[in-house]
């Protein structure tokens, strides 16, 4: 019997589907949109149809019109599979060329979901105003997946909520007006794989008033000295702006609340908007406090609001008379003392909040900053207000820390981000060269302004922390977060930790309250970048966060190097990896370095003295073996002072609070951690200035910190090879440019760029390499593929090299190679073949070049520059010249991998150091000028001069460089040698091995 026909009789239909909800005999017909006949196709924007997203290619589910017998509506239902890591749902978006649809006359909208019992959630958004559908303004709620069958979810409009963790557009106007709605969107369940089907979405119910109109208040936090006097507005508002049908009533009583009647002049009254009434409205209310003198901490005074006609707020809003007179809000006091007096005061909730940090996105506008105590906010890659500017992330930020304010104590949030290689999530930023470029330079005082330049744009955007510098040596360019590394060799890496007082100033840490400087992140401590391929078991990853296995001695050479350097430097933070640490010969096997006691407490706090605190990794407490509350225990135990629980942070509080109370986590361990975290927010002067200052904010973007990374992108480039000289080109040469990455600046700027993977294309403002190239030559011609005609060019300059990925995403292996593309591969064969070409790739980490380099005249490891592409044009037109040096080894083949300076066997294409340059001539002589360059390093070495040392070095390396023809196993050893030597001052050595490599060349 078809289910069209059993339609037809309600009593029947009600027998059959008993969790059907029945129309009210007053309500208007339901109305259609969409019914899965076959009436709306699958299609993209901007065609009216339902299409599928998700986070990566493995995300969007599958769609499909599938003919069912138990169909609720029709013959067909939307039906698919899935299996989601990130996220992935689908959208139907009503066609860009059509008028929007208006939906305010109705109650809300419903569809049929044959439930799988499964009880996760599902995400209904509805898009509302703006230009199209893929730009508008997105309202939110969810249903349970708790049962089993067709089930009619009926969501009335009022339960939708305005997203507060993704916006695609900037706020229209915050308000759902249903008059402009131009589709809806599903977000399914991740973590396992599931099925669906839905049908019959359809409008229901008749709107009235108190559906149409909200009463708003302007903030729902109004801090406010004591004896001063609170201002709260107090507006009503309608869908589509329309005056108000009937009266709406307002009744305000500042009853209850912590701060007794001798803390504030009681209000109570109530007021009406009449109608007719203006859509914005607003009525003014003033809550009066009195001095009483004694030094207290703060009281609330909520404003209880009973509307009457119109949706109340959701939320009731809160006078605070600040904290005031005790020992730790004295800004004259020393740290310890105020950090001593505010922890006397705490509860252990108080206390187990502060080691928390959440999502912005999971907090939606804030509420649970106050309830849950929070200490920390991160926003994780991607994760931006909308719209993605200055002045948007200020904003949310100051909007957060209004909330802490609503806490007896009154501590400030610490807000932290990932800012790489600038602030790299704020669209419009200065985006430098990664680390991995940043190596290649071998100019600590260039990593500290890089560091400088960061540090002044993440704080005036209201952001005081920092999740960098990553201070992992890479061992294997397999790895995903090579580019995340400075390089290879333990030396280089130390050199290169100038940055931290870039972004954090003096060692002190007395610098840390200015407005341009931030507190930093040594990370991830200890021995990510030496993971093994094959060892990882996070999901597809084949190397990140996998087992770092070591003897003790190389342990300390290599990985836990950079971290003493970081702790005298003064790093305020250090981050613990995802990875496992197998040392060889203690006994314990591989161990998640967030459960490492040994290493955390007692060689990083206990035999380095570190003394700021240590934050987990993005749910890294996870991934340790046991449940959750082992997880909670044996993190805290080992050291960790505050946890990333970006979307778990309730739990982890509340997981905490029984360890501590179970007592196995001491109250001595929670005081300690909680120290570490307060010193830091003292230091960095938030008790005094919780907002932002945006004093700075005219500087993001501008030409004086473009400049920087313009000669941090031109310092970067490493010439491998340069036949004939034909570099640098000369502005009148008629050039032929090619490849896949010259006019991309999302490529070029690579993973952590707006977004957490990155992406191709125009992604943030900047200079692409091609635009650098045309300001310099008028005769230039551009073929992505090489497709052009190419007779009658001087020379071509093929641009190569990678798409953006970021963390185990990228590993070899996992979807991604060292190979160059066939499209890339295909442009370098046809250019080279036609003409004199260099060839420039733009990677985070060596591509094998294999055979194709005898037929490339000129090489240039261009890594990812960053935003700035007029630094990449600056060294191809000799505007600066070529002085980069291999950060890491460039491999033959993939066979060879790992590979690394030190090596037994070591047999590259180009060794770590390699660098050629186009500064000047190189000295001539051969050996009798190495042999007087050797005597004067060992002079200058005597003396500590350190700059006379290094230039002599470099000389004898220019001579080597000049006298190989081809790059030789006897002859890479000692060459490689050579810089790990100059790095540590033994200059008269790294001369002695060059002699070396000069001979077996």
């Amino acid at each position: 019997m078809r289910r069209t026909a059993l339609l037809a009789s309600a009593a029947l239909l009600t027998s059959l589907l008993p969790l059907a909800v029945a129309r009210a005999a007053d309500d208007p017909p339901p109305v259609p949109v969409d019914r899965f006949e076959g009436e709306v196709p699958f299609a993209g924007p901007p065609e009216n149809g339902i299409f599928t997203w998700g986070s990566d290619t493995d995300d969007p589910p599958t769609l499909r019109l599938s003919p069912r017998e138990d169909a609720p509506e029709g013959d067909k239902v939307l039906s698919g599979t899935y299996d989601i890591s990130g996220y992935g749902g689908f959208t139907h978006d009503f066609a860009f060329a059509e008028p929007a649809h208006d939906w305010s006359a109705r109650k809300g909208i419903r569809f049929w979901w044959e439930g799988q019992d499964n009880g996760k959630k599902v995400a209904f958004e509805l898009k509302d105003g703006g230009a199209n559908g893929e730009a508008s303004e997105l309202w939110t709620t969810s249903f349970t997946d708790d049962f089993t069958g067709w089930k009619q979810i009926e969501i009335p409009f009022t339960d939708f909520a305005y997203r507060t963790d993704y916006q695609p557009v900037g706020g229209i106007d915050h308000v759902l007006g249903l008059t402009q709605m131009w589709g809806y969107a599903v977000t399914l369940p991740v973590g396992a794989p599931g099925r669906f089907a839905m049908d019959g979405v359809e409008l229901y119910g008749r709107a009235d008033q108190s559906l149409r109109a909200s009463v708003l208040t302007d903030s729902a936090v109004y801090p406010v000295d004591e004896g001063g006097t609170a201002t709260v507005k107090v507006t009503v508002a309608t869908t589509g702006s329309a005056p108000l049908d009937e009266p709406v009533t307002v009744a305000y009583d500042t009853a209850g609340g912590t701060a007794s009647t001798s803390d504030y002049t009681p209000l109570k009254g109530e007021f009406t908007f009449p109608a007719g009434t203006a859509s914005g409205t607003t009525r003014t209310l003033k809550v009066a406090t009195l001095k009483d003198k004694a030094a207290e901490t703060a009281e609330t005074v909520p404003l209880k609001l009973t509307v009457t006609g119109a949706k109340a707020p959701a939320e009731t809003p809160q006078v605070v008379i600040d904290a005031h007179g005790l020992p730790y809000l004295n800004s004259k006091l020393p740290v310890k003392k105020r950090v001593a007096d505010l922890l006397s005061r705490m509860s252990l909730a108080e206390k187990t909040g502060q080691m928390t940090q959440a999502e912005r996105g999971a907090v939606g506008t804030g509420a649970d900053i106050a309830t849950e105590d929070l200490g920390s906010l991160l926003s994780g890659g991607g994760s931006t207000p909308t719209p993605n500017t200055p002045e948007a992330w200020a904003k949310m930020i100051d909007s957060f820390q209004l909330r802490a304010q609503a806490t007896r104590l009154q501590i400030p949030l610490v807000y932290g981000v990932d800012a790489v290689h600038g602030h790299n999530n704020l669209v419009g930023a200065t985006v430098m060269p990664h680390n991995i470029g940043i190596g290649a330079t071998r100019d600590p005082r260039l990593a500290q302004r890089t560091g400088a330049v960061t540090a002044a744009e993440v704080r005036a955007t209201g952001i005081p922390w920092d999740f960098a510098p990553c201070l992992c040596v890479t061992r294997d360019e397999r790895w995903g977060r090579s580019y995340e590394s400075f390089g290879e060799d333990p030396a280089l890496v130390e050199s290169m930790e100038t940055v931290i007082q870039g972004l954090q100033g003096a060692r002190s840490g007395k610098d840390l309250s200015r407005g341009d400087k931030v507190l930093a992140t040594a990370k991830h401590f200890v021995g990510d970048g030496g993971t093994a391929y094959g060892s990882s078991t996070t999901g597809t990853y084949t190397i990140d966060q996998g087992v770092t296995t070591v003897t003790r001695k190389q342990l300390e050479a290599i990985h836990l190097a950079p971290y003493r350097t970081a702790v005298d430097r003064g790093v305020g933070t250090v981050m613990p990896s995802y990875s496992s640490l197998d040392v060889v010969g203690d006994g314990l096997g591989p161990v998640k370095m967030h459960a490492r006691a040994d290493m955390i407490n007692g060689v990083l706090k206990d035999r380095m003295h570190f003394d700021g605190f240590v934050i987990s990794d993005w749910n890294g407490i996870d991934q340790i073996p046991g449940d959750y509350a082992s997880d909670v225990r044996t993190s805290v135990n080992a050291g960790v002072d505050m946890v990333m629980a970006p979307y778990a942070y309730k739990d982890f509080r509340t997981a905490l609070i029984q360890e501590v109370r179970a007592g196995r986590v001491s109250e001595r361990r929670i005081d300690d951690a909680v120290s570490r975290i307060l010193t830091q927010k003292f230091r960095l002067g938030l008790f005094e200035k919780p907002y932002a200052d945006t004093s700075g904010a005219s500087r993001i973007g501008s030409a004086g910190h473009r400049a920087v990374a313009r000669e941090a992108a031109a310092e970067s480039q490493v010439l491998l090879k340069n036949s004939g000289g034909l570099l640098p080109l000369r502005t009148s040469q008629k050039v032929y440019v090619a490849g896949s990455d010259a006019d991309d600046i999302g490529n070029q700027s690579g993973g952590w760029t707006i977004t957490w993977q990155g992406s191709s294309g125009d992604i943030t403002p900047g200079t692409t390499i091609l635009e650098a190239m045309r300001k310099s030559s008028a005769r230039l011609t551009y073929s992505k593929d090489a497709s052009a005609p190419t007779d009658g060019y001087d020379v071509g300059v093929v641009v190569v090299g990678e798409t953006p990925y970021a963390e185990g995403v990228g590993d070899v292996g996992n979807g991604h190679d060292l190979e160059l593309s066939a499209t890339d591969r295909a442009a370098v064969d046809k250019v080279c073949a036609a003409m004199k070409c260099a060839v420039l790739v733009v990677s985070g980490r060596p591509q094998l070049i294999g055979d194709r380099l005898g037929e490339i005249d000129a090489l240039v490891a261009s890594w990812l520059p960053g935003t700035e592409g007029d630094g990449v044009a600056d060294v191809l037109y000799g505007r600066r010249p070529f002085t980069g040096q291999l950060p890491v080894t460039w491999p033959r083949s993939q066979a060879q991998l790992p590979i690394n300076v030190g090596d037994a066997a070591y047999d590259p294409q180009f060794p770590y150091g390699w660098g050629l340059t186009t500064l000047g001539k190189v000295p001539a002589g051969g050996l009798t000028t190495l042999k007087a360059l050797g005597l004067a390093a060992r002079a200058a070495e005597r003396a500590g001069a350190d700059e006379t040392g290094r230039a002599l070095v470099t000389k004898a390396r220019l001579i080597v460089q000049e006298r190989a023809r081809s790059v030789t196993a006897p002859m890479a050893a000692p060459f490689a040698d050579a810089d790990r030597l100059l790095l540590t001052g033994r200059y008269a050595e790294a001369v002695a091995k060059l002699t070396e490599a000069y001979r077996a060349a």
